[in-house]
Order: C-alpha cells, then structure tokens, then sequence
C-alpha cells in the first residue's frame, strides 16, 4: 500500500476515518436490536454462507478473469440487511460476508479492508435514507401504499449503489497508473445490470425476510443458480474480446458489425468502417521490447474508446491494426471521424519501461487510417473490410501519418 501514489494514500485513509466516523454516529442513535433483528440476522448469515461456499470455485474463476471493475453478488444479502436489520447488525452481516470472501479473493489487505468499508458504508447510508423517507416493513400494504414502498426501496437501492460508485471509482481512478476510462473505473454496462439485478434481487430478500422469512431459503438457490449464469456471462463475454486490449477481438467485432451492417441495410442509413494501422509499430518493439509494443497498444485501444461515440463498436483486427465501425455514418462523418482519431493518436504519450526495465515515455506515434462507407464502397463486411484496408494501404505508400477514403465501387452496367 505504501509504494502507491501519495494521493492514493491520502484518499484511502481519509475516506476510511469518515466511514469509521460515520459508523460512530449510526451506532449512537441505532436501538439495540431486538430478538427479531438477531433472527432475521442468522437467516440473511445462513444464506449469505450458503451462497459464498456453494459458488466458491466459480467466484474464485470469476475474480480471476476480472481485469477492472468487480460486481459483487452477495449485495442479494447486504441490500435486504441495509434495509431491514440495525445498523450494527448489517455491519457484522457484512463483516461476516467478507471474512469469507478473504480466504476466495486473496487480495492486498489494504484493498479488503477498503472493499469491506465501502459495503459497511454504503449498507448503512441506504438504511439511514430509507428510514428517513419513513420506510417500513410490509406485513399489511394496501395497493397504493405498496408502490409507495416500492419507490422508497428503489431510492434506497439507488443510494446503495451509488455511495459504492463514488468511493470505488475514485480509488479506482487514483491508483491508475495510465489515463482511466469509464469502463476500467466504472464498468461496462453488462456490469452495471448485473449490479442493478442483484439489488433487485436483495430487494426480494428483504420483502421475503419479513413476509415469509423460511422462502429465504428459495434465494439461496436463486444466488447459487445467478452466480453460475454471471460466470457464463463472463465466460461468453471472454471469448469475444482481445485479452490484451480489452476491446472487441474479431469474433466479437464481426458479430457486432454485422448486426449493424444488418440494420443499416433494413433502414438504408450509411455505416462506416475504418481500418486503423499504427505505422512503424515493429521499432517500438525492436527498440524498447515487446512489453513496451503492449503498452502502446493497450493505450490506442483506450484512446479509441474515448475519442469514439458510444454507438461505434472498436476491435482489433489483428497486431498493430485495429477496426471501428460507425453506425449511421457518411463519408464525411466517417472521413471526420478518422482524421479526429488520427490527431489524437500523435498526440497520445505512452508511460512505459525500456528492454531494461527503465521508465520511459513512447510519443510522436502516427497512424494510418483507410475509410469505406456502406453502400458507396461495399454492401458487405468483407467488401467494406477489403475497402477500407485497401485504403490504408495508400495512406502508407502516400507517406503515413493520413486518413484515405476508399475508391467507389463502380456502378454495375445496365442489361442490354
């Protein structure tokens, strides 16, 4: 912990003593629990540890394969604590949760004890909103108090998830050592659905809790059995992404671009591609190694990210060439849209290590960039591909460092 940033220090210790006194202010004006808390307290235990040593193996998987943001499901178990349970109780539930997880993450100390504080922390903030909307328990609702209710419990899971946005991404963010983007910081949106679906679920927990608490025991089985489908997921989103730039590899960049190259057709929009090359990419490695070369490619597919809409679909086509589709674009846009990359990838300064471990700075990188726009180049993937590489190929023989648009198709002849 102590050979990071001083200001990754600074944040971490300052957040934990606000958390610490904040929990000092919620225990002071909490009641002691009473014998129905402790129950509903060694049921949401019981199910908590069913679930953890059920999914063991998977969960040990699942963090393993984790490279940014990860979504932890046993929020099916702190949610309903946050809202039904004291305080105190919700703060050992999680304590208790955690002590498990340690010995399946098997992560830094300083990261568990902060992972943890954050769960305690935002598990008694969302309580604290809860209550003071006036939030109650649901033995007896007429239809119209119950989406009262419903709406007090969407607050409260909103507040749950957002107390843990805001101290994660911001450790997140301090203890990058490259430029961070939303995705590494915040997550994807597969992600946050997930996270989103898990509340859902703690929400069920709760209501389960106090209106018939022996179904609890059904939620254990529903998070064995979502623990195993979050896995797949995961598995599923492995298979089409590029594991050293965490963009689209060509599976998944083909399935994506045909889909749009699909709707585009249905709807008569244009659709641009652009091929995108990293000249001179072989002396980055012959000079300063290949770890370096990884470096700079790691950072160009995190630039793409940035300098791209949400709507265009990035990949890696394959070493130092990468594609991105654009939905809904002309050749002016698509044309536009490459020249902007095209700037930003000169101006783009890669912290990295020489062949002998030094720091050092890889700048004054260029790219090519060829463009091909559907229909005017092709009206396939594969011809729109070929089109766009093709263009490249004139960029570089026209001295690098430039966008080319592809040549149009010619028209085919009319029938006699």
């Amino acid at each position: 912990m102590w050979r990071r940033p001083k200001r990754f220090i600074a944040f971490l210790v300052c957040a934990e003593l606000l958390a610490f006194a904040w929990f000092a202010v919620a225990f002071a004006t909490t009641p002691v629990p009473a014998v129905p808390d402790w129950l509903r307290f060694a049921i949401l235990t019981a199910g908590a540890t069913v679930h953890i040593q059920l999914t063991r193996r998977q969960e040990e998987r699942r963090r393993n394969r984790v490279r940014t943001v990860l979504i932890d499901l046993t929020a099916v178990w702190v949610f309903p604590a946050a809202i039904i349970l004291p305080a105190p109780l919700t703060v050992l539930l999680v304590l208790l949760i955690r002590i498990q997880h340690w010995f399946v993450a098997r992560r830094p100390a300083h990261n568990f004890v902060f992972s943890s504080i954050t769960h305690m922390l935002a598990a008694t903030v969302a309580h604290s909103v809860f209550l003071a909307l006036g939030g109650r328990h649901w033995e007896a609702l007429s239809a119209v108090s119950s989406l009262t209710e419903f709406g007090k419990l969407v607050v409260a899971g909103l507040v749950f998830e957002a107390v843990q946005i805001l101290y994660v991404s911001s450790i997140l963010s301090l203890a990058s050592q490259t430029k961070p983007t939303v995705r590494s910081v915040l997550g994807s949106r597969a992600d946050n659905l997930l996270e989103a679906i898990t509340i859902g679920l703690g929400a069920v927990t709760a209501i389960l809790l106090v209106v018939l608490p022996p179904a609890v025991a059904i939620m254990a089985v529903v998070t064995v059995v979502f623990n195993r489908l979050a896995e797949l997921e995961q598995l599923q989103d492995d298979v089409r992404t590029d594991p050293k730039t965490q963009v689209f590899n060509m599976r998944g960049w083909t399935e994506s671009a045909e889909r749009a190259l699909a709707r585009a057709t249905k709807s008569d929009d244009r659709l641009g591609v652009l091929m995108i090359d990293l000249d001179h990419f072989k002396w980055i490695n012959d000079t300063f190694g290949h770890p370096a070369g990884d470096d700079v490619l790691r950072n160009l597919a995190q630039l793409l990210n940035e300098v791209t809409r949400p709507s265009d679909v990035v990949g890696r086509f394959g070493g130092e060439e990468f594609l991105v589709l654009l939905p809904d674009a002309d050749q002016a846009a698509a044309t536009g849209a490459a020249e902007r990359i095209r700037a930003a990838v000169a101006q783009l300064r890669i912290a990295t290590t020489n062949k002998r471990g030094d720091k050092i700075t890889v700048f004054d990188r260029t790219a090519s960039i060829g463009v091909a726009v559907y229909p005017d180049h092709g009206d396939t993937l594969q011809t729109l591909m070929q089109a766009a590489d093709a263009a490249v190929y004139e960029a570089k023989e026209g001295g690098r460092n430039q966008v080319r648009l592809a040549e149009v198709r010619p028209s085919p002849l009319p029938l006699a």
